[in-house]
């Protein structure tokens, strides 16, 4: 990579992209998420013929037919996306796992204060059914 050293501007390469980086920016120009131009503002790539070219390696569109093909993945590029995939499993695993255990923790909490309020105003505030009394109260209401 060159440096200005007036400008702090980086120039990089097709080198300076890693595959995944390559990958990601194809799949999302080839789903429609982006087109050449907004990936090249978005990303900061130095020139759309940067991108074509990656389109053109990686793609699935057949650039000498001018047709949309399902071109086999390479293992690289499979293994890419499946750590992709992993990675993001991973993370919403993580973030269900952190949600329940707070779930645990307010009901253990709103617990304790329910036990607080029946002791400090010595009222019952939790329903204590029994089975036979849960059914006679169902009886009860479908006769209403």
């Amino acid at each position: 990579m060159n440096t200005s050293v007036k400008t702090g501007y980086t120039k990089k390469t097709q080198k300076d992209y890693s595959l995944s980086f390559k990958l990601q920016v194809v799949e999302e120009i080839e789903s429609g998420k982006l087109d050449r131009l907004s990936a090249h503002l978005k990303y900061g790539i130095q020139a759309r013929s940067t991108i074509t070219s990656w389109l053109r390696k990686y793609g699935t569109f057949d650039w000498e037919n001018l047709s949309v093909v399902n071109v086999a993945k390479t293992p690289e590029q499979r293994i890419v996306e499946l750590e992709a995939k992993v990675k993001l499993l991973e993370k919403q695993k993580a973030r269900a796992e952190h949600l329940a255990e707070r779930a645990d923790k307010k009901v253990i909490i709103f617990d304790m204060l329910v036990d607080m309020a029946e002791k400090e105003y010595d009222i019952a505030i939790r329903k204590n059914y029994t089975p036979e009394l849960l059914n006679a109260s169902k009886k009860n209401k479908k006769k209403q």
